[in-house]
């Protein structure tokens, strides 16, 4: 494995301050566990998983009833921990529950009723139209009862698969937690999935019912999402009830039975809203994921998994707690969706909520929205921060006095951050010197839907070097290692792998035990390996390279395609790029640069050449690419992360395989055309 130098000697832009550092809820954390250094908090993390876990517990309040007499028990290997268990003279005198008491809404929304949490706001939704919805702690509980009654009276209960095809709205956080309470298994899909998407989807879980909606508005008109869902639906036998929202002014009507959402709202009864008795390790979400190969995953997690772990990496990583209002733009069927929504209500956040185009219907959408609703914590992707940086170049012609970011008082804003994809240093360094006018951190988070959030990220008490991640989270034993299974010295690129089981990892595949082993546990024995070229840095910043799997050998050399898509994209006029190999019969492995242009016409006016020329002189000649393509746009899954199989697919004109997880299928076409010249 090569050394990479992309990152050598950087400096770190962020240091915190003694008040960010004083005020910040891991501070508060490693005073309760009796440790004074970062260095000393990660070693207690990871020496002892147990006793750090249950300080994790402590600190977010998690109660269990009735509660554990084991919290990790791994006899049957590291792949299939038990969680959460009960000694054998419990289960036999107490109802042959194997595992602790949880149900995750009460610790959500129950235990925030008392005094003036109760009247605090839980959520605030803004559409695209410009209506602001707010609920409170007691107003989102008696919603959430109130839809608990309504699927009870529908005769759905515990174990049932429910899906969601909704956008984020304040209706979507109640279906969601009403789903949780009654104990039945929520399924999240995008709300701009496509019939087949949804179908297969449905199908997997053999789903009983399906909340979906009329459509809702998308950069000034009406996207219709229910005939969609309702096509979905027919070819699910499984599904007994489609609940439909009502956004637009149309009446909905179709070919079978549906239910208003008013309708079972009114079906509370005196016992309806009561919270289902479940246990800590009951199914409690499904969360599907594409990866970058294959057909999707269902990741199964529980009630004590995924919450557990966002709200830890929540309150310690972006530093959210009571009160912290906290927006990260996102879907409900990207991980982050449910991430934002358990991890904030269990810190006793508000989470705010912006239903529409970022950029709509003008370039400052984003930042309007932040000032208005004083949003203290803002989750952003690279690939949307390429976008805003790229509007302010277009609005920066003597037509406006200030770029859109500067037309509104982002004071409020004490934390940027980003998870999806690896940062380019040019988009990194606008948001972190003009939007943060060089004072906020940008905390950097990488993990997945199967960790249940993050491996790396930054947090409020270490510096940060610009597109790092200045740690490991606490409690994942995180390591480098090469292709023989051994540590690698720091400065080298190797694979990302974890050492030992954490909270919230995932419990398995859905239905699909030697897939989820396949997929991450038989490449080392005992360690999980995540799919990330990463390194660490001599100062002890770590980085993600891009996956392992799109890793390129050119001329008998290793190469990271965000590598050289860094170089591309700190060219003034490449937006973004995506970087696949091709067969050659000279390199074995040619490389070929797709990248989306500020000006469209310029690589056939020589950026082609320049392109070339940039990439030489900082890998060396034997890396340039053979050809760069301009393309309107990449193809991206939903979270956004570039498809690179499906790009190479695409231009040689294979198969690309499973396409329901992209936000773009369209850009296919554009690319299979390239080849055909």
């Amino acid at each position: 494995m090569q050394d990479s130098n992309a990152f050598e000697n950087q400096a770190f832009a962020w240091k915190p301050s003694a008040e960010v550092a004083e005020r910040a809820q891991i501070t508060r954390f490693m005073r309760e566990v009796g440790v004074s250094t970062w260095d000393e908090l990660y070693q207690f993390s990871i020496r002892d998983v147990e006793k750090f876990t249950e300080e994790v517990l402590k600190f977010l309040d998690i109660r269990f009833d009735p509660p554990y007499d084991k919290l990790l028990d791994t006899t049957n290997g590291i792949e299939f921990p038990k969680w959460f268990q009960r000694n054998a003279d419990a289960v036999r005198t107490e109802g042959g529950v194997p595992a602790a008491g949880l149900n995750v809404t009460t610790m959500c929304l129950d235990r925030w009723q008392a005094d003036e949490m109760k009247d605090q706001p839980a959520v605030i939704c803004e559409s695209e139209d410009g209506e602001v919805k707010e609920a409170s702690f007691a107003e989102l509980l008696d919603l959430v009862e109130r839809c608990s009654a309504g699927l009870r009276e529908k005769g759905f209960g515990k174990g049932d698969a429910i899906a969601i095809h909704l956008p984020m709205t304040i209706e979507t956080v109640a279906i969601l937690l009403s789903i949780n309470r009654i104990g039945a298994i929520a399924m999240p899909v995008f709300s701009g999935y496509g019939v087949e998407a949804i179908a297969s989807r449905l199908s997997a879980v053999k789903a009983k019912a399906l909340f979906t909606c009329d459509g809702f508005p998308r950069r000034g008109k009406f996207y219709e999402a229910f005939p969609t869902a309702e096509e979905a639906v027919s070819h699910c036998p499984s599904v007994e009830h489609i609940f439909v929202l009502k956004f637009g002014k149309e009446t909905v009507s179709g070919q079978l039975e549906t239910v208003s959402y008013c309708e079972f709202q009114a079906l509370l009864s005196s016992q309806g809203g009561k919270c289902e008795s479940t246990s800590a390790e009951d199914p409690l979400i499904i969360l599907y994921t594409s990866g970058t190969t294959g057909k999707p995953k269902g990741i199964a997690h529980t009630h004590a998994s995924f919450p557990i772990k966002a709200a830890q990496d929540m309150a310690f990583g972006t530093d959210v707690g009571k009160g912290t209002r906290i927006c990260w733009y996102t879907d409900l069927g990207w991980m982050m969706g449910p991430w934002l929504i358990y991890g904030a209500l269990i810190n006793g956040a508000t989470i705010c909520i912006y239903d529409g185009a970022p950029d709509h219907p003008t370039p400052d959408r984003m930042w309007e929205f932040c000032a208005k609703h004083n949003v203290e914590v803002l989750g952003i992707s690279p690939t949307l921060v390429r976008s805003l940086a790229a509007a302010e170049e277009r609005n920066s012609d003597g037509s406006s006095r200030f770029p859109p970011f500067k037309r509104h008082d982002l004071s409020s804003l004490r934390i940027l951050a980003s998870t999806g994809e690896p940062w380019n240093p040019g988009p990194w360094w606008w948001l972190f010197e003009k939007v943060g006018n060089s004072k906020l951190p940008i905390i950097n988070y990488s993990g997945g839907t199967e960790i249940a959030g993050g491996i790396l990220m930054g947090n409020p008490i270490l510096p940060i070097k610009p597109c790092s991640f200045p740690a490991p989270c606490p409690g994942m034993d995180v390591d480098i290692l090469d292709e023989s299974g051994k540590p690698v010295e720091r400065g080298q690129v190797g694979e990302l792998v974890i050492k030992q089981p954490w909270v919230g990892m995932a419990r398995g595949f859905w239905e699909e035990k030697e897939r989820y082993l396949d997929a991450y546990w038989r490449r080392f024995e005992g360690i999980w390996v995540h799919g990330d070229w990463a390194m660490e840095d001599e100062d002890g910043s770590w980085y993600i390279l891009g996956r392992s799997d799109d890793t390129l050998k050119v001329a008998g050399k290793r190469v990271g395609p965000a590598e050289v898509e860094s170089i591309l994209v700190s060219h003034d006029d490449v937006i973004e790029a995506a970087v696949i190999g091709v067969p050659d019969e000279v390199k074995g492995t040619a490389m070929v640069a797709f990248c989306v242009v500020s000006e469209p016409g310029a690589i056939a006016t020589g950026l082609e050449v320049e392109l070339k020329a940039l990439v030489a002189r900082e890998m060396g000649k034997p890396l340039a690419p053979s050809a760069i393509y301009a393309v309107p746009a990449l193809p991206k899954t939903r979270n956004a992360k570039v498809m690179r199989r499906v790009i190479r697919s695409a231009y040689l004109g294979e198969d690309p395989g499973d396409l329901s997880s992209l936000e773009n299928p369209q850009t296919i076409d554009a690319i299979r055309q390239l080849n055909d010249r």
